[in-house]
This record gives structure tokens, sequence and C-alpha cells, in this order.
């Protein structure tokens, strides 16, 4: 295990490592002084999250009232990358949390759980109450396809065997509405090197099965659900079910319109999750900027210069349709859907399938 004392060239905390009970070694850090706050991962690589100022301002918000920690999940980031691509389901997930935990722990833990960890946080604290003070969860749901399942998300995911580099942009600047500026840039550098196109990919289809919507009944910690109220790649239904399926859980519905926290309000979500980390107090949600209107509907004005029928078959191969499965779903022969992808490319510009998936995140059509 190496020091906690900070890089001096980075202002990060150096790396400590612990191991979980199937052996494989988690990188974590440990910053600033008092009540433990962990905040669980998701796809991502702390190290190069440092380099994104929207991030490391959160991690040094926290850090001025907690002894924060922050780690990398199995197959991610600086942790161990060599692990079994077929164990990467909640149990493994657990497994990491508890090495941490034990590493850490001197009493007992408040745990964020930041979009697919929210899981991880719920199943821990079912079965180690007395080990967890209080939850803080954001952008998941107990079943995570719930928080999957939407057409942006799902094309999104089809980029990742597609067109990694690919994936890594999009999922920085439009699924997660970061501007192309240094943070927006870091950001995508981060999920570049989080982990490999098939770690990832399995990653993704485990999480796809994972549900604690049972261990949601039995959280007897108090929760703070947050959900962005522009958002759309979460409906806020999916956020309500989550607060009202946990005995101690409160939803806050917070302004604006990026699926995420730290961004369209960062002083003020930042409150919120030190308030209620804390004591427990839920503060009123912070002033912000409304949500965007809705845009105009695709078939007022379609970008592109499609047509609706092109509109309707670009969807769909945004969502990792196949032409044969674009042909059944539409009714239409396969040929007829090869010459209205032939057309679609042509107006776009797309080179294939991976820009055209692209091509419809930008614009709305996914």
């Amino acid at each position: 295990m190496t020091s906690g004392e900070p890089d001096l060239t980075s202002g990060e905390p150096d790396l400590r490592h612990a191991r979980t009970a199937d052996g494989v070694t988690i990188a974590y850090q440990v910053l600033g002084g008092g009540p433990t706050v962990i905040w669980l991962p998701s796809l991502g690589d702390v190290r190069a999250q440092w380099r994104v100022p929207v991030l490391r301002d959160a991690y040094r918000g926290l850090a001025s009232s907690f002894r924060l920690v922050l780690f990398d999940g199995r197959g991610m980031g600086s942790s161990d990358r060599r692990i079994d691509e077929n164990d990467l389901g909640l149990s493994a997930h657990l497994r990491d949390l508890s090495a941490v935990v034990d590493a850490v722990a001197v009493g007992p833990v408040s745990l964020f759980g930041w979009y697919h960890s929210v899981t991880t946080a719920v199943a821990y604290a079912a079965e180690h109450g007395e080990r967890v003070a209080r939850l803080v969860l954001f952008g998941g749901a107990p079943r995570l396809r719930d928080a999957m399942s939407p057409v942006q998300t799902q094309a999104l995911l089809s980029l990742v065997d597609q067109d990694w580099e690919l994936f890594a942009e999009s999922a920085a600047h439009i699924w997660l509405g970061w501007d192309s500026g240094e943070s927006g840039r870091m950001l995508a550098e981060a999920f570049r090197s989080a982990a490999t196109p098939a770690i990832a990919k399995a990653w993704f289809a485990a999480a796809a099965g994972i549900d604690v919507t049972q261990d949601a009944g039995r959280v007897r910690a108090p929760t703070l659900v947050l959900h962005r109220q522009g958002a759309r790649q979460i409906p806020v239904e999916v956020s309500r079910r989550f607060a009202d399926a946990l005995p101690g859980g409160r939803l806050l519905e917070l302004p604006g319109s990026s699926p995420t926290l730290f961004l369209d309000d960062p002083v003020g979500d930042l409150a919120v999750l030190s308030a209620f980390l804390r004591d427990g107090r839920i503060l009123p949600p912070p002033t912000g900027p409304a949500p965007e209107p809705p845009a105009e509907s695709a078939t007022e004005r379609l970008p592109g210069g499609l047509t609706p029928r092109q509109a309707q078959v670009l969807r769909l191969v945004a969502t990792g349709e196949s032409n044969a499965g674009i042909a059944r779903r539409l009714g239409i022969a396969e040929h007829t859907v090869e010459r209205h992808l032939a057309d679609v490319y042509r107006k776009i510009g797309a080179r294939g399938r991976a820009d055209a998936t692209a091509f419809a995140l930008r614009n709305g059509l996914a």
C-alpha cells in the first residue's frame, strides 16, 4: 500500500491498493478529513478524471468537509485489468467495494452511487446496514436496464463495438452534454483510458442484467435520490420509483438539463450533496437554468435533409439493428433498407454505421 500523501505535481492523492476476496487488486485514493464518503465508480479512470477541471473541483469541494475515497472498479483505470470478462456483475462490484471499505473504514461510511454503481451502493447497504450511514444516488435505477433502455443510450452503447474512439467522444459530448472545451476533451480521454473495448462491452452487458429491486426494500440508511429535471436519458418516473422503493428514500429534482452533476450548477450541486452527507438535511433545489424547451419534432424539420422514412431507418441503425432487423421492423425488403441507408450516408456524409449513429445522437434522432 502506498502513502496517501498528495502528488504535488498534479494535486491528486497517490494511489493505494486493496485486494478483493478473489484476488483482484483495486486502486483507490483518499483525500480530505472528516466522515468517510466513498464515491463509487462507473465507467471511468480516476487518475484521468483528476485532469477534468469540473470533476477535480467536485473532488476537492467534497474533500473540504469529508474524507473522500475514490476508486477504480476491476478492469478499469489503475485497478487490475487482468480479470475474467464473464465476472463483471453485481457480485464482482460488491467484492471491489468491500475491499475498499475494509481498507479505509474505521466506522460507518456514506456511499455516493454514480450511474451504474447505484445498484452496488444499494446492495451493499442492504447487506451491511451497520456499516452505511447515508446514501446519495444519481443516474441509475434498481434495474439497471431501466436506466439503459432509452433509445439515446442504446445508440451510444452500439458504438462500443463499432468505434471506441467515437464512443468516448459521444459519451462525453453528446450523451452527457459536456462542451468541446478542456473539460469535455479530458472527460472523453477518461472514457477512452477507462478500459479496453472488450471489457467495456462485457461490463455493459453484465450491467443490463443487474436488478436490486428486492435489496432496495432492505436498505435502512437515509437515502437521497437525485434527478436532473431537464435530462432526457432517464425519465423522472424511474427516479421517483427508485426513491419510493427505498424505506428511507427521498427524491430531489435539480434544475438544469445536463444528465450529470457539477456541470449546470456545480456550487449548488455540491451544497446539496454536502448537506445531506453531513447531517441528512435536504436543501431546497438550487436555482438553476430552466430546462431547455422541447426540440422541434423530427417530422417538422429533419436534419441533413432526411425524409421521414430515412430518419426512421437511421434511428434503428443507431439502436444497433442490422439491415435484416430494420427490414422486419418496418415491413420492407432488405434491399430497400440498403437503398435508404445509401441515401442517408450520402446526405449526412457518413462513412458507415458508427458515423451515422453519432449523427443521430448529435441531432436528436436517437
